[in-house]
């Protein structure tokens, strides 16, 4: 006599008749929707860069959505252009010391924090954050009104006249990017091997020592992610910059949304492709020392994963 089937473990046994039951018959649909809304949602945030992308290989010359064959002569025209030259070197200026300052500052106040009171770090903690969470708009807002005030102030008290230009534009992304780096920063002191250090003081080393040849070394991932990530929010940030900005410091966003308003070019595509490809570099470069920290030290391996821990 045949003994019965023992069914696999993890089976699902189907009822009596074998019919499924109401809501399994409707769940491939229900998970098919799901899986089409995220195709339609990606394609709505992408396709448009993929667009610009690609007319900015158009080879026409007269309406940028007519295509007229692949060509890369609008990127030499871009680069051979007096006016793109002059903003691309103004985003240099503003954004390479924007990273430098952000980074030494984000990184010291994180250091900072990690030795004193808890709630003292409570407190900073939130206004770190606050940083981050308000709107841009807020940010560029009363940056301005601070500088206006300022400068007022300066000009009646000791007759100083000061204006916008690149050092209001530092300043105000400073600002923002300094909470940045200083979560990121945190969020790998978190992580970090605290014996290395605490071995460090008990063979009596200076603390600048152990900073210089344990701490440092193994920040060194995250400052210089941090780094990057301050130095692209800054190369392509529009929104601060156009209210901070003065006479003679339109930065590479600027000028794009200028040549906008007057009507889209290949030229206009081929700039935003460069930008586009240039901060992707960027943000690559940023991952993979990431990865790398991660693989070497048991840590975060993503820019979001170390936010999160750090929350």
């Amino acid at each position: 006599m045949t003994a019965p089937a023992i069914p696999a473990a993890g089976a699902r046994r189907l009822p009596r008749g074998g019919v499924r039951p109401r809501a399994e018959r409707w769940g491939g649909l229900v998970e098919a929707a799901f899986r089409g809304h995220a195709v339609a949602v990606y394609a709505f945030l992408y396709l448009p860069i993929v667009i610009v992308v690609l007319f900015a290989f158009n080879a026409t010359d007269r309406r940028v959505t007519l295509w007229e064959g692949f060509s890369p002569k609008w990127f030499s025209v871009a680069l051979g252009d007096k006016v793109v030259q002059k903003t691309l070197i103004n985003s240099f200026i503003v954004a390479l010391p924007n990273a430098i300052l952000a980074t030494v500052f984000g990184t010291m106040a994180a250091l900072g924090l990690q030795r004193v009171p808890k709630p003292v770090r409570l407190v900073f903690d939130s206004l770190t954050y606050v940083s981050v969470i308000v709107p841009e708009i807020v940010i560029a807002l009363s940056t301005l009104v601070m500088f206006a005030t300022s400068f007022d102030l300066l000009q009646s008290l000791f007759g100083i006249k000061l204006g916008f230009g690149h050092p209001t534009i530092i300043a105000a992304h400073v600002l923002f990017n300094t909470s940045l780096v200083l979560l990121l920063v945190r969020a790998r002191l978190t992580t970090m091997d605290r014996t290395l250090v605490e071995a460090s003081y008990d063979l009596f080393a200076p603390p600048w020592r152990t900073f210089r040849q344990i701490t440092f070394p193994q920040l060194l991932p995250s400052i210089v992610a941090g780094f990057l990530l301050s130095f692209t929010f800054s190369f392509d940030d529009y929104v601060i910059t156009t209210f901070t900005s003065g006479p003679g410091s339109t930065t590479l966003p600027l000028f794009i949304f200028g040549q906008v308003k007057r009507g889209v070019t290949p030229e206009t595509n081929a700039v935003a492709t460069m930008m586009l490809a240039f901060t992707l570099a960027m943000l690559v470069a940023g991952q993979l020392l990431l990865r790398w920290q991660g693989r070497t030290r048991g840590s975060p391996t993503s820019m979001a994963g170390m936010i999160a821990t750090e929350r």
